[in-house]
């Protein structure tokens, strides 16, 4: 009883150091921006610096490594994203099991990709697309980042729902895909709101569609791609944190309740709009069932789509 009664206290203490978030991409990208944003109000709530780390490479497996190589305290935790379901549909063997070895702990937010053309294109809607390449298979480009990637599947999602001929293109960066729209070279390109906002304000592109299930609060007048006629499309990108298999359940649910109090926040849901991302906190079973129901779908995309696993 005694050392049970120990354990309780150590565990209500939580968090008596700074909390570590390994991220898997570098610096300045969506995922690491709205970690930093979040981190900042958890830092206040939790009265501990949240420190972001870059750990960049490997599909997310230097990052989960990482993670895993720290005790299970809930003082290192792991963003996850909808490339982490990716990288287990496509990876034949995996250093980690993000199910196995990883518990969920909240949602952070959800964001969708936007189907974009350069503003001089012919292409005025999303269905203006899918009739060309019909009437002429073969001859139109869809433009991604780089082939794995949550974009580059959407495109092969787009595809395969479509029953279209055409070729995706996958660039190095999303800047390489853009300047391809603008020049023509893709006559449609499938990107974040982040990474295209600029343009569209500037009249440069124009929006088609999104692939969530419903209107981007950002773009309302913008059609869902199943709006446009591909039923069944929905591509909903999220990130969330989660921790070490065997964090104890308290800490979990301490970190919980920070992370929704964090996103109640009106100037912290202002800032995740400007990104086009939308608050998503929840129960912890929320983001679990998020990533194997996504592992699910991609693993399905991946074998239809022809992809060679590595």
């Amino acid at each position: 009883m005694l050392v049970a009664a120990q354990s309780a206290r150590a565990q209500s203490r939580y968090p008596e150091k700074p909390i570590r978030v390994i991220v898997p991409f570098g610096p300045g990208g969506l995922a690491d921006v709205t970690t930093r944003i979040v981190g900042e109000k958890l830092a206040t709530l939790l009265g501990q610096p949240i420190v972001v780390v870059n750990q960049p490479g490997a599909n997310g497996v230097l990052a989960a490594k990482a993670v895993l190589a720290a005790p299970a305290d809930g003082y290192t935790l792991a963003l996850f994203t909808n490339g982490t379901a990716i990288s287990a549909a496509l990876s034949g063997t995996q250093a980690f099991d993000p199910v196995r070895d990883f518990v969920p702990v909240s949602g952070l937010g959800v964001f969708d990709f936007l189907f974009v053309t350069g503003a001089k294109s012919p292409f005025k809607t999303l269905g203006d697309i899918i009739a060309e390449a019909k009437a002429n298979p073969g001859t139109l480009n869809i433009g991604t980042i780089s082939a794995g990637s949550s974009q580059n599947l959407s495109a092969a999602l787009f595809k395969s729902l479509t029953g279209i001929d055409c070729a995706i293109v996958a660039f190095r960066t999303t800047p390489d895909v853009l300047t391809a729209t603008l020049r023509g070279d893709v006559q449609v390109a499938i990107d974040g709101y982040s990474a295209v906002f600029s343009m569209l304000s500037a009249g440069e592109m124009r929006a088609l569609a999104t692939s969530g299930p419903k209107r981007f609060v950002g773009l309302p007048d913008v059609p869902t791609a199943a709006e446009s006629g591909v039923p069944g499309f929905d591509v909903t990108s999220w990130n969330a944190l989660f921790a070490i298999g065997g964090t104890a359940l308290d800490t979990i649910a301490r970190i919980n309740a920070a992370v929704s109090e964090a996103l109640a926040d009106a100037g912290i849901r202002a800032k995740l709009a400007e990104l086009g991302i939308t608050p998503n906190a929840g129960p912890p079973r929320e983001a679990g069932e998020r990533l194997t129901t996504d592992i699910g779908k991609w693993t399905d995309v991946i074998a239809r789509a022809g992809i060679q696993k590595p």
